[in-house]
């Protein structure tokens, strides 16, 4: 669930009108991209000559530089601040536009390049790149601080009071946790892991401090750090609201639904009139299972705050979930009608799968999505509506275009490698040989209960959920995030350009450990049981890649694999703006490349552990629905039952993007839609190989821009 934004930090209500070059080179972090020393001496240098006034001279060294590196990031940084302020805004700008298409994620390019335009009269290029330099980087003070300005003068009182909190928190901050934050929103964590404690060490227990490592914990996975850290902070100060917030997520990603939800109530009876508080404990009833509080909480919400276009959206995912199709639809419109630029709205809508836009919707789209005070996140939102809407209506050129210029923002702004990912996959291989599964026989918690569903998004995963889950002794629960947290503990942190030490380090693990993490998986993902059913189902998809894990912590799981043609699997992801995570769906060659990895790795499996995967073709699925139950249910040890295959009767909530299609019978239509793209599918194809993808005839399908 998107629950609704808020400050990231505490903040307080006094306006500080933010200098128009505030910070600006304080605010400098380091390039991602290696400084040779004298480089880095002539960047001191040319710092310094901004700072006594002197930036053409500034400037020189910086183009000094860039004469032997092209491409040093932080020169044309410093370039672009020199050259504006020296009053020479076409070329500062010129060097933003090189900096940003070399570090399109960096924030501070985009909000250099926004002072630029800014000074040039260009208000509105201005705000669009301040509001691109705070989705990057929301550390940013002086962004915050003219993003306030900028909505005041248009009169849009709340997202002003917003960028003001965000501005007068991060004026707070003393300079050495500022910095802090600012490494975290590059994405450079070890760094600010390193600074953070220092600080610490320095200043004892400081709770912004320990909220910024707790911050920088999860993001290396180490939960139960981060939720020991806030434990803390709320002892030392108790009625940190922001903190307490910041516990319920960690509470949440820790899957300890039940404790979580009762911080949430706790900030709801301290603060009843809060709707961000109300809208955390409704976020918290929807994850344990308590849907008619949640869904009158959120109904509350959307009655005491009409105007908010967030709590209708959060309104319209939980009437989703629960099957009421028709309610979310009207939540999903009030949403878009009252923030006409909303692009999640028009997603969520498409994302119903089974939703037609008007043609009255899909200009407004057009136009929103072209106008170049649209953020970013709502830009590519559209583009992924804008693609389904034009698809169903049979005009592909203009769906392929929507949806390629989705992926490519999107992709942009998540920075995924393939080759890394490439490297990581090949891992599995190349250490989890038989030889370790043989040591380590007999270990592991032998409880069958869980029964893994796993493969690529938009397989039929969730179809083969459904029909499991209508066995009278199956029960559905949900993405599981359990194996994938314990994969990166056991990884522990590691710089980017590290080798993965799991799962190498498998071999050195005690055998008695292994059945310690099977129980641990049991009791963790126990809050998702609720009928007392004898198996469950885990459905995360990229469990694929630790079924070596799996087999070692819960030998006698059963895993199946979710399997669905190269390309109609590929385009399927290609065509879908996830929630989280999957960043390998968001380009052609990713995607291609990706399924290969994964073919590759089952292959490994079925070597290693034959007989451990049932693999079960969507398409077979399709054709031949009794006989794939029937092998389903054989597989995992179960009796057949005619609900497996009236599945579509089952009523349960359905958390995924094909929530609506597994409440219909079995359908046909949506195997081959890849065709009516073929002509724009090339460099899947090639990323694929001709093994996954044989070469498509001269003529035919895909030939054709309009169809029936």
């Amino acid at each position: 669930m998107n629950g609704e934004q808020h400050p990231h930090r505490d903040s307080v209500a006094v306006a500080v009108k933010p200098d128009p070059k505030d910070a600006r080179l304080t605010e400098t972090a380091p390039s991602p991209l290696p400084t040779p020393p004298q480089a880095d001496v002539l960047l001191g240098q040319a710092r310094r000559l901004i700072e006594t006034a002197r930036p053409s001279q500034a400037a020189d060294l910086c183009r000094q530089v860039l004469a032997d590196i092209p491409k040093q990031g932080e020169a044309l940084y410093v370039l672009a601040v020199a050259e504006r302020y020296a009053k020479r805004l076409p070329e500062a700008l010129a060097a933003c536009d090189q900096l940003i298409a070399l570090e399109p994620r960096l924030g501070r390019a985009h909000q250099e390049r926004a002072h630029c335009l800014r000074e040039m009269g260009d208000r509105p290029g201005a705000f669009t790149a301040y509001q691109a330099a705070v989705a990057h980087n929301s550390a940013l003070v002086a962004s915050w601080g003219m993003l306030a300005e900028m909505h005041a003068a248009a009169g849009n009182g709340a997202a002003a009071d917003f960028a003001r909190d965000q501005h007068d928190y991060l004026r707070r901050l003393p300079p050495e946790l500022l910095g802090v934050a600012n490494l975290i929103r590059e994405g450079r964590h070890l760094k600010a892991e390193t600074l953070c404690r220092s600080f610490l060490q320095t200043h004892g227990h400081h709770v912004e401090a320990m909220r910024f490592l707790a911050e920088i914990g999860a993001f290396f996975n180490a939960y139960d750090e981060a939720e020991f850290l806030l434990e803390s902070a709320l002892v030392l100060e108790p009625d940190n609201t922001s903190a307490q917030v910041d516990y319920v997520d960690i509470l949440h990603k820790r899957q300890k639904f039940e404790k979580a939800l009762e911080q949430a109530r706790t900030l709801r009876a301290r603060a009843p009139d809060v709707p961000q508080f109300e809208l955390l404990f409704a976020n918290e009833s929807l994850a344990v299972g308590n849907f008619d509080d949640a869904l009158a909480a959120y109904r509350r919400l959307a009655v005491e705050t009409p105007n908010n276009p967030t709590i209708h959206l959060t309104l319209g995912h939980a009437l989703k979930t629960v099957g009421q199709q028709a309610d979310a639809v009207s939540a999903y419109r009030r949403a878009y009608a009252l923030r006409p630029d909303f692009g999640d709205a028009y997603w969520s809508l498409a994302n119903l799968k089974t939703y037609r836009f008007t043609d009255d919707e899909i200009a407004e789209m057009e136009r929103r999505e072209a106008a170049p005070t649209t953020d970013l996140v709502d830009r590519y939102h559209l583009d992924f509506a804008l693609g389904k809407a034009l698809e169903d209506r049979g005009d592909y050129a203009r769906s392929f275009a929507a949806y390629d210029r989705g992926n490519r923002l999107k992709r942009e702004e998540v920075g995924y490698d393939w080759r890394r990912m490439s490297r990581d996959i090949a891992l599995q291989s190349r250490h989890c040989a038989a030889e370790l599964f043989d040591a380590r026989k007999g270990a592991g918690c032998p409880a069958p209960d869980p029964i893994f569903i796993l493969g690529l998004p938009r397989a039929g995963s969730t179809l083969l959920e459904q029909i499991l889950a209508s066995h009278s002794q199956v029960e559905g629960t949900m993405e599981l995030p359990n194996i994938l947290a314990l994969a990166h503990r056991l990884n522990g942190r590691q710089r980017v350009d590290e080798e993965s030490v799991y799962p190498g380090n498998l071999a050195d693990v005690p055998a008695d450990r292994f059945q310690a993490f099977g129980e641990a998986y049991l009791r963790d993902t126990k809050i998702h049981r609720k009928q007392g059913t004898p198996f469950f189902i885990d459905k995360m998809p990229n469990n694929f890649k630790h079924i070596g894990l799996i087999h070692l912590i819960l030998p006698n799981a059963r895993i199946i694999d979710a399997r669905r043609d190269p390309m109609g699997c590929c385009f399927s992801g290609f065509k879908q703006l996830f929630a989280e995570g999957q960043e390998f769906t968001y380009g052609l060659e990713e995607i291609g490349h990706y399924y290969r990895d994964y073919v590759d790795l089952m292959d490994h499996w079925d070597r290693v552990l034959p007989g451990k995967v049932l693999r079960v073709d969507y398409q077979d699925v399709v054709e031949d629905l009794e006989t794939q139950v029937r092998r389903i249910l054989d597989h995992c040890g179960l009796p057949f039952e005619d609900a497996c295959v009236n599945f579509h009767q089952t009523e349960r909530a359905v958390r995924t993007a094909s929530s609506e299609q597994v409440r219909q019978p079995i359908f046909r239509s949506g195997l081959d839609q890849w065709e009516h793209f073929e002509l724009y599918l090339a460099p899947l194809r090639e990323a694929l190989g001709p093994d996954l993808a044989p070469s498509p005839p001269a003529s035919g399908a895909g030939q054709t821009q309009k169809r029936d």
